[in-house]
């Protein structure tokens, strides 16, 4: 019995003692009475002076690129980008409906009073588009030149003429003077040129 109460006694003594440790609290015991070794840190003594940092001198030429000095804001997307030897020419004019062949327009009206005759054009969309003589219509041809690291430039169709029953388109290239321009003919009713020419 007498056994039993001392353990219960330490048990209840450690219980206490380890959350003190834990506590990083001071644990007075009956052993000997050195003192702590001192401790520093954020609490230093306010008058100890804290010795100064070197002072560091930069010159120009610490701040220029080269391979022992690399920008780490530089962004290295460029150098693995697609290779641009290819560059298409971009056309600086209006080119209407751009999207679409020429055979996917359908010529559904014409208008020829007046000092501009019209005309209007249907995409596959259902979409009507007016058209007039001079305007640049249609999906361009892109046309290569200069060899494996040439350019590329684009051809357009445009309006000549808006006729009676008809709109007559011509592209030109101008790197070939020489040859004459294409021309291509959109009929109002392409079914009736096709029955007149199954007739003939």
């Amino acid at each position: 019995m007498k056994l039993a109460r001392t353990l219960a006694a330490v048990a209840a003594a450690l219980l206490v003692a380890v959350p003190l440790v834990a506590c990083d609290d001071k644990i007075s015991t009956g052993g000997s009475s050195t003192p702590p070794p001192p401790t520093r840190g954020l609490a230093a003594d306010a008058g100890e002076a804290i010795a100064p940092t070197a002072k560091m001198e930069f010159a120009e030429s610490d701040f220029v690129e080269n391979d022992r000095n690399r920008d780490p804001f530089r962004s290295f997307t460029a150098a693995f980008a697609p290779d641009q030897t290819r560059r298409v020419a971009r056309n600086q004019r209006l080119v209407l409906l751009p999207q679409y062949s020429l055979d996917e327009l359908r010529l559904a009206a014409i208008v020829t009073g007046g000092e501009y005759p019209r005309a209007m054009v249907i995409d596959p969309q259902g979409k009507g588009w007016v058209i007039k003589r001079g305007d640049f219509v249609g999906r361009p041809e892109l046309v290569h030149t200069g060899g494996a690291n040439g350019a590329e430039y684009q051809l357009n169709w445009r309006v000549d003429k808006v006729r009676d029953g008809d709109v007559v388109l011509s592209r030109e290239d101008p790197a070939q003077p020489g040859i004459p321009p294409a021309s291509r003919v959109i009929s109002l009713h392409p079914e009736g040129d096709k029955r007149a020419e199954l007739e003939n």
